[in-house]
């Protein structure tokens, strides 16, 4: 029985390496829509291609995509399907697309996940770091003096953390996760479900090592997968009177810096420190 209803963007995750990781309903249903909204037309035209489809295509990017909103949304008001798609995995992690799903949700319209590879979800899961927590940033910032201060900002997490990163800023990357967060253990992996994939791990200074000795291990994507901070002694309590006291104040509509200022008064530590955790608190609501 076909999922297509009249008016229904369907979010379409699509492979990043390996054709064959595209499901079978992700196909289908690339094959019935009336129009794909991607990333980039010219690399969705690859696996349009691949799989004996002729499909119109529209560009959608961070540099288009609030501009789209109205122009899709009159399609689907006029009985037509759309599936959106980025250049490799889910769409709207570390890829465009949330803009418009918030929009098209705002207004009613039928959104429905068509689920799939996840750079994120593939490297985590064959990581060896906890699961069970973990705290994906993206990329981290491009410039040097922003990306330390987001390390110091995570220092205390105790979450594995995840990150997105580039080929040219890897080395980079690196190198400030070893100034910031130390000897942690380290997963690296690179260009998951493709002919090349690897997992490194070690401490930065080993990764970085590795890259220096073959400079083949700097290409491709990357996620990075770091330890989490160990506990604090008190563990647990300390853990959660922390977040508590935090949650709390947001909740009286007290701002994050001032909220920081309060933690680090009670409860000792950095006020940049407070002042990211207030900060992640407060994007995760």
């Amino acid at each position: 029985m076909s999922d297509i209803h009249l008016g229904t963007l369907y979010v379409v995750a699509t492979p990043i390496g390996n054709l064959e990781d595209l499901s079978p309903r992700a196909a289908r249903i690339l094959g019935e829509v009336a129009l794909v909204a991607a990333e980039d037309t010219r690399h969705t035209s690859r696996l349009l291609r691949h799989l004996g489809l002729s499909v119109p295509m529209l560009s959608l990017h961070e540099h288009n995509e609030a501009a789209r909103v109205e122009q899709l949304d009159r399609r689907l008001l006029g009985g037509e399907s759309i599936a959106l798609v980025s250049d490799a995995g889910t769409p709207l992690i570390s890829d465009p697309g949330f803009v418009l799903v918030r929009e098209l949700r705002a207004r009613g319209r039928r959104i429905v996940p068509v689920p799939g590879a996840c750079a994120l979800v593939a490297a985590l899961c064959a990581s060896g770091l906890p699961t069970d927590r973990f705290l994906f940033q993206g990329f981290l910032p491009a410039k040097g003096g922003a990306r330390r201060q987001r390390l110091k900002d995570l220092a205390l997490r105790e979450e594995t953390l995840v990150f997105y990163e580039s080929p040219h800023r890897i080395r980079d990357a690196l190198a400030d996760i070893g100034a910031e967060l130390g000897t942690r253990r380290l997963v690296l992996a690179r260009e998951l479900t493709k002919s090349f994939e690897t997992f490194l791990e070690g401490d930065a200074e080993r990764l970085l090592a590795c890259m220096q000795a073959d400079p083949d291990q700097a290409r491709g994507e990357f996620v990075i997968m770091v330890a989490g901070a160990e506990p604090k002694e008190g563990g647990d309590t300390a853990s959660v009177e922390a977040h508590a006291l935090l949650a709390a104040l947001l909740d009286e509509g007290v701002g994050v810096k001032q909220a920081a200022a309060v933690a680090a008064r009670l409860l000792g530590g950095a006020k940049k420190t407070w002042y990211g955790q207030a900060q992640a608190l407060k994007e995760a609501r």
